[in-house]
Formats: structure tokens, C-alpha cells, sequence
């Protein structure tokens, strides 16, 4: 959140009589000040001796917002880009991209909630396995609980035969293992440093082995969100909302698909419901339910949001 006082030297208008201006009203960045009353501001100001000079330093800030911002799109324009934009990633479970017209969308967040062994963390590993193998991309793992297994991911790739013999089998495996990027990651910060770094390779579009990268994974992101939320204070819901907004950002500019997990938590009547609250719940593209059936070991997965199918529809798979 860039700071007002760092702008001074480009923008004059923004010196510390605005600065101090703007501190009196709790406003110190420029997130803070696209958030306050602006009509109150702007009232404030007129009560000023240089009233005229902070009006002026008003209009800077927002003409520097507008600066920033994505271009305005009309109707016609989202729809060319949702039609240009409808590539997929295979899951690697055929129900599953049945399901889901093809698989993962690229360009969208998608987050994939349900309770603890619902199956989660083998379908991250299994679109993993999926992705590096078949569509010569990288993917950026992020595991929050030490829950990744390249044991999976061999077992994965041996599936329906496995390769002809045992040394297709060692270059196989160790060509895909190549291409999966694992972060071990424990707190949101450490996060958000592992996505800066990540915005930044994203623009040479080269990670490892210098395959493009196709997928980033974060397994699961509700364990480091939980923590800070809470306690009275609203830095935790700005820290989650920074966080879509960033992995938003990353799948859109730069082409990608994101997945990320989230567990359950008690709702109305003891109904269980993905956590991190009403304040998340809009941030993702797709939110997706999974439940496991443990006498059958099938999984159920369905829809409770999407841009193109209806809340509700489910399908049941196995993974082995």
C-alpha cells in the first residue's frame, strides 16, 4: 500500500502540510484514502487556511488512482475476453473435467472447500501431476501443512499401465517433478512474499526448467487467513482481501489458473460451511464443495458458485 509521503517528490502538491492534512483524518496510504468519505474530505479542507492547495492535493491523489486501476471494459469487451480466455487445465479425473466443461479455467480463482480427509489434497496433487505431465507447464505449489506427497505424484503418473519399463519410468517422473515448484509456506506473510516473487518470475514467464507457468496451487489457504482474522481488529480482513486481490490479479494478467482449499466450519444449526466468512466467499471465481464417502471411497464434488453452471449440479469420482 503505497504510503502518501513516497509520492511527495514526484507530486509536490502532496507535501507535508497535505500529508498532516490527511494523517488528521486517519488516511496515511493510499488505500486509506480510497476508503475515506471524500465529500467529507473535500468539506474538511474548505475549514483549512490552504484550503484551495489541499482541494488541488485531493485531485492529485485521485488522478493518480486513476492511473493505476485497470481500464474501464464495457459488455461487448468482458464478453471477447471470456470468449479469448477459455482455456483449460485437465484435472486428470475424467468426471471431474466432465464436470467442470474441460477442467480448471485459466485466468480464474477457483477454491475447492470441504472437511479434513474429504480429498482435497489428493485432487491438488493429482491436477498437479496432471498439469506438468501433459500440458509441458510448470505449477507453483504452495503447502501450508506439509500434506504434499511426491509419493502421490509417482503413484499418479504410474497409473492406467504406467510407462513401459522402469527407466521411462525414473525420466517420467523425474521430468514432472522438475516442473512442480513446492513452497512449504506457515504464515500469510511468508505468503505474500512467495506471490511477489512468483508476479515476478510471471513476467519472464519462466519457472523451472523454463516452462511456462500453468497452475499455482495453495493447499490450504484458509490455514494461514484463520489466524489473523479475529480479535476485534480489521487487519485480518484486509490482509484475506489483499490476498484475492493479488491471486486475482496473478490468474488474470499473467494467464493462469489458481486453486486454492479451504476447510469447514460450523454454520446455522451445526450445518457445516467453507470458512473464512461472508467477506471471502465473493473473492473467487468457482467455489467448489468436496465430500468423501468413506465405505465406497468416492468423492462427491459440486458447484456453489460459477460463472457458467448452475449452484448445485455435482458429480461423484474415485481417486485411488
Amino acid at each position: 500500500m503505497t504510503a502518501l509521503k513516497s509520492l511527495e517528490q514526484e507530486f509536490p502538491l502532496l507535501d507535508i502540510n497535505f500529508q498532516s492534512f490527511c494523517a488528521s483524518h486517519g488516511i496515511l496510504t493510499i488505500a486509506d484514502f480510497l476508503t475515506h468519505d471524500l465529500h467529507s474530505l473535500a468539506a474538511a479542507a474548505e475549514s483549512q487556511p490552504a484550503s484551495l492547495r489541499l482541494k488541488e492535493g485531493i485531485s492529485q491523489v485521485l488522478s493518480i488512482v486513476d492511473t493505476l486501476h485497470q481500464p474501464w471494459l464495457d459488455g461487448l469487451e468482458l464478453l471477447q475476453d471470456a470468449m479469448d480466455n477459455k482455456r483449460v487445465l485437465s484435472t486428470g479425473i475424467a468426471a471431474v473435467d466432465s464436470f467442470l466443461h474441460g477442467g480448471l479455467r485459466v485466468g480464474q480463482l477457483t477454491e475447492l472447500a470441504g472437511p479434513s480427509s474429504s480429498g482435497k489434497t489428493q485432487l491438488c496433487l493429482r491436477l498437479a501431476s496432471s498439469v506438468a505431465k501433459m500440458d509441458r507447464g510448470s505449477v507453483v505449489y504452495v503447502d501450508t501443512g506439509n500434506s504434499f506427497s511426491s509419493r502421490r505424484i509417482h503413484h499418479f503418473l504410474c497409473e492406467n499401465g504406467g510407462p513401459p519399463s522402469k527407466q521411462d519410468d525414473t525420466g517420467i517422473v523425474q521430468r514432472v517433478m522438475s516442473r512442480i515448484l513446492r513452497h512449504s509456506v506457515f504464515d500469510i506473510n511468508l505468503l505474500f512474499n512467495v506471490l511477489h516473487q512468483l508476479e515476478f518470475v510471471l513476467g519472464s514467464q519462466e519457472y523451472g526448467e523454463g516452462c511456462k507457468v500453468q497452475l499455482l496451487i495453495i493447499d490450504s489457504v484458509s490455514s494461514l487467513i484463520t489466524p489473523v482474522l479475529g480479535g476485534g481488529s480489521s487487519q485480518g480482513y484486509s490482509l484475506m482481501t489483499s490476498l484475492g486481490v493479488l491471486l486475482k490479479k496473478l490468474a488474470h494478467e499473467h494467464d493462469i489458473a489458481i486453486l486454492v482449499t479451504n476447510h469447514m466450519v460450523g454454520g446455522e444449526r451445526g450445518n457445516p460451511k467453507p470458512a473464512l466468512g461472508e467477506s471471502w466467499k465473493s473473492i473467487p471465481h468457482v467455489r467448489l464443495l468436496l465430500s468423501c464417502d468413506y465405505e465406497t471411497n468416492t468423492c462427491n464434488i459440486s458447484t456453489l458458485k460459477h460463472p457458467s453452471l448452475a449452484a448445485g449440479r455435482s458429480a461423484s469420482f474415485v481417486i485411488d
